[in-house]
């Protein structure tokens, strides 16, 4: 499991099985490409870069994760971005919020570093009736409903950067939504939507297998489209949010 390896080596795991499932990939490719969509043009930075896969998409962006690896730009940590103010237009960042211990400190630093009418873009961990229950017996990281993201946690030394609570995103996005621009003004939510409901589960993530082939995964996305309205409330497994700095 990776929480018995170590968090400089995970990376590497990653990339690997990046290269070995087609399945993920198409997935992935998915999420980035709605990413993209809605982000300004311009020079865009990725938190939680990880095995690096945004220049497929993307031409001007600097990669980075918190931690080192040849194919990324820089180290850095999201809750002290190593970058001057206002130098980007876009943030983006995949699988990465609910990996942050301190949300409101992120999003100062994502105010800071964004030019004015900058824009974030994200996808995480939606918890849904159904997913809820996926995330909580079948998934290696927690689900914790009861934390507040909106206050700022006393920083724990022996943390790992890939501690989560996949709460988070739902936490500010969905449950508490309208509290979400009081704490954190310097933000407007542009979008936010309900993502997968058949094809990432199915896919099994970064884990060594897939019980849905690579052929399959457009078709299914396309159907999953036409779906969600309806039975996302219910059972998707992620969120899309889009940010815009005021």
């Amino acid at each position: 499991m990776l929480g018995a390896t170590p968090a400089a080596a995970i990376l590497d795991i990653y990339r690997g099985t990046w290269r070995s499932k087609a399945a993920l990939r198409a997935i992935y490719g998915d999420y980035y490409r709605r990413m993209v969509k809605g982000l300004k043009a311009g020079p865009t930075l990725e938190l939680g870069a990880g095995s690096g896969h945004l220049r497929e998409h993307l031409s001007d962006v600097v990669l980075t994760d918190i931690q080192p690896a040849s194919w990324l730009d820089a180290t850095a940590d999201a809750q002290m971005l190593p970058f001057k103010d206002a130098c980007f237009e876009s943030v983006l960042m995949l699988d990465v919020l609910h990996h942050i211990e301190n949300p409101p400190r992120f999003f100062a630093e994502a105010a800071r570093v964004l030019k004015p009418g900058g824009r974030v873009a994200m996808v995480e961990p939606a918890i849904t009736p159904l997913s809820g229950f996926f995330y909580r017996y079948m998934h290696p990281e927690p689900v914790d409903m009861r934390a507040d993201p909106f206050i700022s946690p006393k920083a724990d030394p022996n943390r790992s950067p890939y501690d989560a609570n996949q709460a988070v995103p739902t936490l500010l996005f969905h449950r508490h939504r309208k509290r979400f621009e009081r704490y954190f003004p310097d933000f407007r939510l542009r979008e936010v939507r309900y993502l997968s409901l058949f094809a990432y589960p199915l896919s099994g993530g970064y884990r060594r297998w897939s019980l849905v082939p690579a052929f399959l995964v457009r078709p299914i996305l396309l159907g999953e489209d036409a779906l969600l309205k309806l039975l996302g409330p219910a059972m998707a497994f992620r969120l899309l949010v889009h940010l815009e700095r005021r």
